[in-house]
């Protein structure tokens, strides 16, 4: 769910550390909110991977009602 949003950081952490853009306000560093970014987005990828892995859900639902195989 938060991979879409992790790439999103991800990409906006490299164009701040790599200098595409520059910001220009006296208390942002470029390089630091870049790197601050980046660690942001590889940290949203990693837990939406591991909390949420699409190969262990199941959608099969069982219900019994009694002694009979339901059809």
């Amino acid at each position: 769910m938060y991979i879409g949003l992790g790439i999103v950081l991800l990409v906006l952490g490299l164009v701040l550390a790599l200098d595409v853009i520059t910001v220009d306000l006296n208390f942002v560093d470029d390089g630091a909110l870049g790197l601050i970014l980046i660690l942001a987005g590889v940290l949203a990828i990693a837990i939406s991977l591991l909390y949420a892995p699409p190969w262990r859900r199941r959608d099969e639902v069982v219900h019994h009602t009694d002694d009979r195989p339901v059809r």
